[in-house]
């Protein structure tokens, strides 16, 4: 069996507004996952930034007014 060593984990306490539907749903998939929501919407954003493409000029020049 290894060895358990408690250790400090970086983590900074945020504040985000999210669309009430969008919260309505996060709630429902962390309950169904046995997640809090803070780690429902962590692992969703560690999941998005490690899976999304980077940008091309023509997609960054479609979102500059």
């Amino acid at each position: 069996m290894s060895n358990f060593i408690p250790k400090q984990y970086r983590k900074e306490q945020i504040s985000i507004s999210l669309d009430v539907e969008i919260l309505k749903t996060v709630e429902q998939a962390a309950k169904d996952w046995d997640l809090s929501r803070n780690a429902f919407i962590g692992q969703c954003i560690e999941y998005a930034l490690t899976n999304m493409k980077a940008p091309t000029d023509s997609s960054q020049s479609e979102n500059q007014p």
